[in-house]
């Protein structure tokens, strides 16, 4: 929101600034690096739980939250192998079509090389139409190649989307090379973010991370902080009390000698 002085007064006050829906297109890594197991035991069935898994649970739990938040917000899908393609390409509030797009998601193989430019493409355009509703468009990227660093071709000047990235990777080895990966979603997500946009990962395999900073994408893009100033979750470390002082008589005389 616009801050405006208040003349006469010395104080300040919020200029009213109704927040835009969004339509956000969630983008999932289909490299088989998302076949890579969780540390939990297993699903439902009896099968390992995979990144995938965990995405696509991780992406249900956003969307049930964001609609909480406002009915009015939009979902649709892709997916990345070697470059972005469509699940479903209408945007829409419901949770079942979300589901069934979720369902149809598959790994097949290694896809080796990852170009963004496809990807920026489909949100540049959706991103057009999503302006001329008074909308705005977001892109959450879910990666999980830990020695591929993602290409793309595109221009500085053009920022009509913002692009949230959730990395999930393996620690760092003599085969891999996740900082590096880091840094060129870091570069990406910089060029083309009309707003301030986040980056998570974390290579520990643990769901509950997972969702913890999912949950923190549920931020409007229009009014976030800088990501260096988030300070959630809080800790929940036990904080030693503070001893209350000593309850003084009011009666009590005090000697002077």
């Amino acid at each position: 929101m616009e801050v405006i002085e208040v003349e006469d007064s010395g104080g300040y006050s919020l200029k009213p600034n109704r927040l835009a829906s969004e339509d956000i297109l969630f983008c999932i890594d289909v490299d088989s690096e998302s076949l890579v197991e969780m540390k939990v035991s297993t699903t439902a069935g009896g099968r390992p739980y995979t990144r995938l898994d965990a995405m696509k649970q991780a992406i249900i739990l956003f969307i049930n939250a964001k609609l909480t938040i406002s009915p009015d917000h939009r979902f649709a899908f892709a997916g990345l192998a070697k470059s972005a393609f469509l699940l479903q390409k209408e945007f829409s509030s419901d949770i079942e079509m979300a589901n069934s797009a979720l369902r149809g998601l598959t790994v097949n193989s290694s896809c080796g090389h990852a170009d963004l430019t496809q990807l920026f493409r489909l949100a540049a355009h959706e991103a057009k139409k999503s302006r001329a509703q008074n909308r705005i468009l977001r892109v959450i990227l879910l990666y999980c190649r830990s020695s591929i660093p993602p290409q793309h071709q595109w221009p500085a000047t053009q920022k009509l989307f913002t692009l949230d990235v959730v990395y999930l990777h393996d620690k760092p080895g003599p085969d891999n090379c996740p900082q590096k990966v880091y840094d060129a979603l870091v570069e990406a997500l910089e060029l083309v973010s009309e707003y301030e946009a986040y980056i998570f990962e974390s290579g520990q395999g643990l769901t509950r991370v997972l969702f913890r900073h999912i949950c923190t994408l549920l931020s409007h893009p229009q009014q976030r902080c800088c990501q260096d100033d988030i300070d959630i979750p809080k800790s929940l470390a036990k904080k030693s009390p503070v001893a209350d002082p000593a309850p003084v008589d009011e009666n009590t005389v005090v000697s002077s000698q």
